[in-house]
């Protein structure tokens, strides 16, 4: 598979991210928290349009909980999907929740720009990835290694 573009993406119009939101929340609702009762839905929105979600699936071993926003990815992956622009977070706590440090950094992986909406109560708050992960580290550093000393 080719590698994500490099053009920052375009910002979500309403009515995609009403669309992101009902994605989002089905996903939300199906979200397995058994141990913290944290349910997160994440919605990604791709380049050629289409809607992608993943939910956070916990585990007794805590380590191996994934997040909501890291299934998104990989199931975009799996349909093809690797120019992203936008992503919608979802979950069962007023507040919202923004990416984990983890989940931001993945995301960086395929869009250094992409667009993060979370919802805070009813009200979406959305900004660049690059806010959340400033002086991110990604290919761009594996490709200008100087050699060692």
């Amino acid at each position: 598979m080719e590698r994500p573009s490099k053009t920052p993406p375009q910002r979500p119009s309403d009515a995609e991210l009403d669309a992101l939101r009902v994605a989002a929340r089905a996903a939300t609702e199906r979200a397995y928290g058994p141990y913290s009762g944290v349910r997160v839905g994440a919605a990604l929105l791709t380049a050629s349009g289409r809607i992608v979600a993943g939910c956070n699936v916990e585990n007794a071993s805590y380590g191996l909980t994934v997040c909501a926003e890291r299934n998104a990815v990989a199931n975009a992956v799996v349909e093809g999907e690797l120019e992203l622009r936008a992503i919608l977070i979802d979950s069962n706590q007023l507040r919202g929740l923004a990416p984990c440090g983890a989940c931001r950094q993945v995301l960086h992986e395929f869009a250094p720009e992409l667009w993060v909406a979370v919802l805070r109560g009813d009200e979406v708050q959305m900004r660049p990835l690059s806010e959340y992960l400033p002086d991110a580290f990604g290919p761009q550093d594996l490709q200008d290694r100087q050699p060692e000393r």
